[in-house]
């Protein structure tokens, strides 16, 4: 018999992780706390299929309420975890668990992938406040009814030409401690239609040449990666339209708080789960490349933005179900909703915080380390720049 959420003991698996190497900076509080990229256990034990060669999972019958009652719960999540940073997404068919339950799961995930101690679930800008006692602030709520009202990536789609691919983006990115997994449980969906498209960040480093690549990574103006300026500010308008305030209290880290809602980042990123490189600019928030003119960043921005949107072989589109789940890294992936309905389409959303984003120099692509597997664990990830 499953054992009940209220009785579950949620062990917090940071105490058993052997802490950060020397930082390339001071503030360690908002780093990722692996020495070295993970490993799978083999604990994992589920039929699955690859959708295509680039990202994408499908598991098959795999329970993730039962993974939360299996006596070696930590292996098992921690694979997952592992699982979901290498395939950048993947999916659970027809699963019977909780908002609750989803908040527990990807806060062990998150754990158990070494987020900082500073992180916890992510409180997004456009959140109601919660009901007096309530502790539902950090599930998000996807919402048809709300986009239409002004809530989202919708208003990119409103101009005369209306280009779907305007809502590519990573989740949160304007965050200066974002994302590192979100988990979607679609439960209300229209008769057809409302896909969504995931794209490999991985393969997106992967096709620049290797002038492109130093000059993201070294042509910063203190030898290290060009960084770029991630902007939520079309946020604050989205709340006057919903008749809401920004909330801009902490959003799950120290870091994020208050209604600026954006930060800077690395162009080119390591995962820290993988050790591997991918691009981290996105159409939904990326607004310049700093340390550049504006015309060469609106250059820069325009072809990174081009390999995702053009690249259909290094995206994944599915197709929901009721009550299917998906889980993604949003440290090296990009997604996209279709508006291709009208009917009711709503899911729970649950949102993680890792680490802030960092370039490793002795970090490699995807492609490079899958073809020297001997070599992929041997260097410590916190040897970073910022």
């Amino acid at each position: 018999m499953p054992i009940p959420l209220e009785a579950q003991t949620y062990t917090d698996s940071r105490k058993r992780i052997d802490g950060p190497t020397k930082w390339a900076h001071n503030d360690v509080a908002t780093h990722n706390r692996l020495k070295t990229p993970l490993r799978l256990t083999g604990a994992l034990k589920a039929r699955f299929t690859d959708l295509t060669p680039a990202i994408g999972r499908e598991f098959h019958e795999l329970s993730l309420l039962d993974v939360l009652n299996a006596s070696n719960r930590d292996e098992i999540i921690q694979d997952i975890a592992v699982t979901v940073s290498e395939r950048g997404v993947v999916f659970f068919r027809n699963q019977y668990i909780t908002p609750t339950q989803m908040k527990a799961f990807v806060t062990h995930l998150s754990i158990l992938a070494g987020c900082p101690e500073s992180s916890s679930l992510h409180t997004h800008p456009l959140t109601e406040p919660p009901a007096p006692n309530s502790t539902s602030h950090d599930i998000g709520t996807i919402s048809s009814e709300k986009q239409k009202r002004g809530g989202g990536l919708t208003h990119q789609l409103s101009d005369t030409t209306r280009l779907a691919s305007a809502g590519w983006h990573s989740d949160i990115s304007f965050e200066p401690v974002p994302s590192d997994y979100a988990m979607l449980r679609m439960h209300t969906l229209p008769p057809t239609g409302g896909d969504t498209l995931w794209a490999s960040g991985y393969d997106v480093y992967d096709r620049l040449s290797a002038p492109m690549r130093l000059m993201f990574e070294q042509g910063g103006a203190d030898g290290g990666p060009l960084r770029a300026r991630h902007d939520g500010g079309w946020l604050r308008d989205e709340a006057r339209r919903l008749g809401i305030a920004v909330w801009d209290s902490e959003r799950g880290s120290p870091a994020n708080r208050g209604g600026a809602l954006s930060a800077v980042h690395p162009v080119v990123r390591t995962n820290p789960v993988t050790g591997w490189r991918s691009v981290y600019v996105n159409r939904g928030f990326t607004t310049r490349v700093e340390g550049v003119t504006r015309d060469e960043s609106d250059l820069l921005l325009k072809y990174l933005f081009e390999l995702v949107t053009q690249n259909h072989d290094l995206q994944v589109r599915y197709t929901w179900g009721v009550n299917d789940v998906a889980l993604w890294d949003n440290r090296s992936t990009f997604h996209c909703a279709t508006y291709d309905y009208d009917e009711v389409r709503t899911g729970d959303r649950v949102c993680s915080l890792g680490e802030m984003p960092y370039f490793c120099a002795e970090s490699k692509s995807r492609r490079a380390a899958l073809a020297d597997t001997s070599d992929l664990f041997g260097y410590e990830v916190g040897k970073r720049h910022r």
